[in-house]
């Protein structure tokens, strides 16, 4: 072959190439497009904002000040829904009694956390927690404790709330 056939052939060569790379980049842009809209991304959204409001409601419930009692009994209701919202708003009083009278305050902290269920339709899911709480009465030494949380959640808008909240026994 001449160096003269080569010189032709390099043009139509670099055409052939550049257009391979726009119909590569188009059909990348529209799988990206399609994966970016798909119903395993809105999915996946849902269970990570339930899972976050979900973790932030359970700090809530386990981090209070005996000082500032009405404040955290409103965190409460601000984070419930359902059964357990009328629980709290019920007996608010009662739960104020007892936390002033024990003179305690305590932090929380989410160690882990999961969704073990997450039913989108319905704006319902469950969770379970390994919590971390810091337990300070007044003229004592703080102590901390572990408690395995679970929880059920109910969609409000665009928030998950506390529907049910409880213990796990341990052993």
């Amino acid at each position: 072959m001449t160096a003269e056939g080569n010189t032709k052939r390099r043009p139509v060569v670099a055409l052939v190439a550049c257009g391979l790379s726009l119909v590569l980049a188009l059909v990348a842009g529209v799988l990206w497009v399609l994966a970016a809209t798909s119903s395993s991304v809105a999915y996946a959204e849902t269970r990570d904002t339930a899972l976050q409001d979900g973790t932030s409601a359970i700090i809530a419930f386990n981090t209070l000040d005996h000082k500032k009692v009405e404040e955290g009994l409103k965190r409460w209701e601000k984070f419930s829904t359902g059964p357990l919202h009328d629980e709290i708003k019920k007996s608010h009083q009662d739960y104020a009694t007892k936390i002033k009278q024990a003179k305690s305050s305590t932090t929380a902290k989410v160690l882990d956390a999961g969704l073990t269920e997450l039913d989108q339709q319905a704006g319902k899911a469950k969770m379970i927690a390994v919590v971390q709480v810091t337990v300070n009465i007044e003229g004592q030494k703080p102590s901390t404790k572990q408690d395995r949380y679970q929880a059920e959640l109910s969609r409000e808008g665009d928030t998950w709330k506390l529907s049910n909240l409880g213990t796990v026994p341990v052993g």
